[in-house]
């Protein structure tokens, strides 16, 4: 050996030096340079790129451009290995049994990004996401590794124009109950299909991609500004490179997620979330997160920090607007500035830059706040409602909770009481509905399509499209252990918790009991008393589910309750 040694040499602090540094490691290293690495690469951190990129999905197929830009960064003063995961797309799966993958997709990103950075020893991460569970699951990798990461969205679809309109994948499944009604014809909804979804990007409503991509934001796990640019266009590229950037900043200096993250981050985001009027979903895959970071959220706390913030956003499924219109009228840190004018937010939350939200939104040139549309934005003297957009329903039906987000007009105010048509299964569901025998007044109940007794939680928009596409959006509801699309809307009742699987009281309903939903007294009931509900559930026969296995058998069994995030990490799966 000479005086010097000949071989690449690391910071030992950094996971990578245990396969890059000394003698030792030279098969390592030979590994390495067979894809092209050399001795500046191999001295230089490790950085993963988990890049979900598939042609299963608009939202997800033009993410290894995104990745090119990650990388191009990266490789100025890092090492960039770039590695894929699984992608679901819910709006092919819905409506179907592969809609049972969705959410266990979540947890499978999830382990297959900690798998490789843990076997790979990457110092840091850029984790890239597009479609739904991609989001979620990025964001939970980052925060088991807690590497020096920086989350990328791989940004929203351009709205479709029929007619003259703007168009949604919400309008074509809308379009679906339309059309079983015999309100539109064949050629019509051929149209519809063909227009709705013009390239790239994922579904342009406030939706379950656009809420995480805008929640991520919040959290301080992605730079503020960089979820709305559309995903075709060169601001998306921008934001990716910029992400490479930021990443290497974090390793350098050795900021992690868990620097990052803090109970305020998360109330910050709820509140975020009810002023936009997200998804469901977010309230889902917020308490996931935040059970993964060991952050005490309770779905409590959702309804409190809702009544405090007011729905500000008019987007689509509730409204008119789509994320290309917030993007053009500044972006999230547009309403991130509102809410902290209002002190509805905190301001000293830290951001993966390091800096806070308030210094990050001093920073940032945002467009003059007289200058954003109100149509877009609202004031806090006009929002949408008083109240935030997500409500928390309690009561003899759901002890535990269940989670309704407020669309239309009044939707603050509502109430309503009628008898339960009850259903096993999703498939039964859409057949009842779909067959003309829906009546003004009805509460579908759909129940065994929980987190465990789905398996999967699937999500129903393709039976709440066809309710409102047959013109019952205010006057028929839905209560389930399932979930619902950001697409969805109407009063529409998921998430109930115990699940029917483990013995909730869902689970002892009948045809013709009475269900009444009060939104401002946030309750969900049935006409029974606690015996009665007792007897049924102790004189039922156990449903009979259908055989499964594999995967859907591996994770649904491990699921814990949707009042706890539905997560299957067995360190905080709540029972």
């Amino acid at each position: 050996m000479t005086e010097r040694d000949p071989f690449p040499q690391k910071d030992e602090r950094l996971p990578s030096s245990q396969i890059t540094t000394g003698a030792g490691r030279a098969p390592q290293r030979a590994m390495f340079r067979a894809m092209g690495y050399d001795d500046e690469d191999l001295a230089a951190p490790l950085v993963g790129i988990a890049n979900p990129a598939a042609e299963m999905t608009p939202c997800n197929v033009h993410l290894d451009d995104l990745a090119a830009g990650a990388s191009d960064r990266l490789d100025e003063g890092g090492m960039p290995v770039e590695f894929g995961t699984v992608t679901i797309s819910d709006a092919i799966s819905v409506g179907t049994e592969g809609m049972k993958t969705s959410l266990i997709s979540r947890e499978l990103i999830a382990d297959s990004v900690e798998l490789a950075a843990i076997g790979e020893r990457m110092d840091g991460l850029v984790t890239i996401g597009g479609c739904d569970k991609n989001l979620p699951g990025m964001l939970i990798a980052m925060v088991r590794t807690d590497l020096p990461s920086v989350f990328v969205y791989g940004g929203t679809i351009l709205p479709g124009a029929f007619r003259g309109e703007d168009v949604t994948i919400q309008d074509v499944g809308e379009a679906v109950g339309s059309h079983f009604a015999g309100e539109i014809t064949d050629e019509e909804l051929l149209e519809l299909e063909r227009t709705a979804c013009p390239g790239a990007g994922s579904c342009a409503g406030m939706y379950t991609a656009n809420t995480m991509a805008a929640l991520s934001e919040a959290l301080g796990l992605s730079p503020l500004g960089s979820a709305s640019a559309p995903a075709e266009s060169d601001e998306r590229l921008a934001v990716a490179g910029r992400a490479g950037e930021i990443a290497l900043e974090c390793v350098e200096r050795d900021r992690r997620p868990s620097d990052v993250l803090s109970r305020a981050s998360f109330e910050n985001a709820i509140a975020l979330q009810t002023a936009l009027g997200g998804s469901t979903n977010g309230v889902l895959h917020l308490l996931a997160i935040a059970r993964e970071a060991g952050i005490d959220l309770e779905l409590e706390d959702f309804d409190r920090i809702s009544r405090e913030v007011p729905h500000l956003c008019d987007f689509r499924p509730g409204g008119t607007h789509v994320m290309a219109d917030l993007h053009e009228n500044g972006g999230v840190p547009v309403v991130l500035r509102r809410l902290l004018e209002a002190d509805l937010i905190d301001g000293d939350a830290t951001t993966v830059t390091g800096r806070t939200i308030a210094a990050e939104l001093e920073a940032l040139d945002l467009p003059a706040a007289d200058a954003v549309d109100e149509s877009v934005v609202r004031p806090l003297s006009n929002p949408v409602h008083d109240v935030g957009a997500i409500a928390v329903l309690s009561g003899n039906v759901a002890p535990d909770g269940a989670v309704l987000k407020l669309t239309g007009n009044d939707a603050d105010a509502y109430s309503h009481t009628g008898p339960a048509r009850v259903f096993e299964s999703e498939e039964a569901a859409a057949r009842f509905v779909l067959s003309g025998d829906l009546e003004s007044g009805d509460v579908i109940v759909i129940r065994n399509e929980g987190p465990r007794g789905g398996p999967g939680m699937r999500e129903m928009v393709g039976i709440t499209a066809a309710i409102v596409g047959q013109g019952h959006e205010d006057d028929v509801a839905m209560l389930t252990d399932a979930r619902f699309s950001g697409a969805t809307r109407g009063p529409m009742i998921g998430h109930v918790a115990p699940e029917a699987a483990v013995g909730g009281p869902i689970a002892a309903l009948e045809d013709g009991d009475e269900i009444t939903i009060d939104v401002p007294e946030r309750t969900v009931a049935v006409d029974l008393d606690d015996g009665q509900l007792a007897a049924r559930l102790e004189d039922q026969s156990s449903h009979d589910s259908p055989e499964i296995g594999g995967v859907l058998a591996r994770y649904g069994g491990d699921f814990g309750s949707a009042a706890a995030g539905a997560v299957t990490n067995p360190a905080f799966r709540d029972e």
